[in-house]
């Protein structure tokens, strides 16, 4: 066993290198002219593309497609790795070496001598590990990462503050927030001063977050699937616009909210067969 363990660590690591060769490669004299100009700051559409294609992947329940995403994510990784040395700051080996010991030491109940017999138990830790590494150095909700999607940061953010006891006792407490901001929303939005509807909407929506963490819903994913329903049900009008020799915006509302409709009762339909 441990014979074909070696061999197999052997071929992992080759790949490794074979990727960074290529990626050098790329970079380096006589390479490829676009790689050579990408910078860490040009690559950061392009890593969060192929984060969200590896999600997407995930979600078609192919193998194939999550093994090729997650690759190009792995490649993005290399890439960016590649100008840091290229500038003298660290290379691929310096992440994966940093992640190693980061993860060794944010698991002192699996390589130490630490507890922790639940999930609950492990988040704990976890959080007051990442509190000692000085991930909180701007104050206690500044370790939620600013880049990441506003949604997904509310949802974050609030979790994060009723930790701290910061938070409504139930779930209906919450809903009544979400009935008076909306109706400080209509107000703002009477009123036409446009600041103000901005804030009050953005309040709204905080409370609607505040919501989904209380039903145990992250609401990123929820908005993701309702934005796929959107566009199912939409191609589904268009494809049938098309069928009758008719194009999008050459009929009225109600007839398009029955096609709408039809769409919707396709989609029962079809939950009911597979379920």
């Amino acid at each position: 066993m441990k014979g074909k363990a070696a061999e197999v660590k052997k071929v992992d690591e080759e790949g490794l290198d074979r990727l960074v060769k290529i990626m050098e490669r790329l970079r380096g004299p006589g390479g490829c002219p676009w790689d050579r100009e990408q910078t860490m700051e040009s690559l950061i559409p392009f890593i969060l593309e192929e984060a969200y294609e590896v999600v997407d992947a995930i979600e078609s329940g192919s193998a194939d497609d999550v093994k090729e995403e997650l690759g190009d994510l792995l490649f993005q990784v290399i890439f960016a790795s590649q100008i840091a040395k290229e500038k003298g700051s660290f290379d691929i080996y310096d992440v994966i070496g940093e992640s190693s010991e980061k993860m060794i030491r944010r698991h002192p109940h699996v390589f130490g001598d630490l507890e922790a017999e639940t999930t609950e138990d492990v988040l704990k830790h976890w959080a007051e590990i990442k509190k000692s590494e000085g991930k909180e150095k701007r104050g206690y909700l500044s370790g939620v990462p600013e880049a990441i999607p506003a949604l997904l940061r509310a949802h974050k953010v609030s979790e994060k503050a009723s930790k701290a006891g910061f938070d409504w006792k139930d779930v209906d407490a919450v809903i009544d927030k979400v009935y008076e901001e909306l109706k400080e929303f209509e107000n703002a939005l009477s009123s036409g001063d446009a600041e103000r509807t901005e804030e009050e909407l953005g309040d709204l929506f905080f409370a609607l977050a505040n919501v989904s963490r209380f039903i145990e819903v992250n609401p990123e994913e929820a908005l993701r699937k309702t934005i796929g329903r959107f566009i199912g049900r939409f191609h589904y009008i268009e494809k049938k616009l098309e069928e009758g020799g008719k194009e999008l915006g050459s009929v009225g509302l109600e007839e398009m909210e029955a096609m709408w409709n039809e769409a919707k009762a396709r989609e029962k339909k079809q939950a009911i067969t597979e379920g």
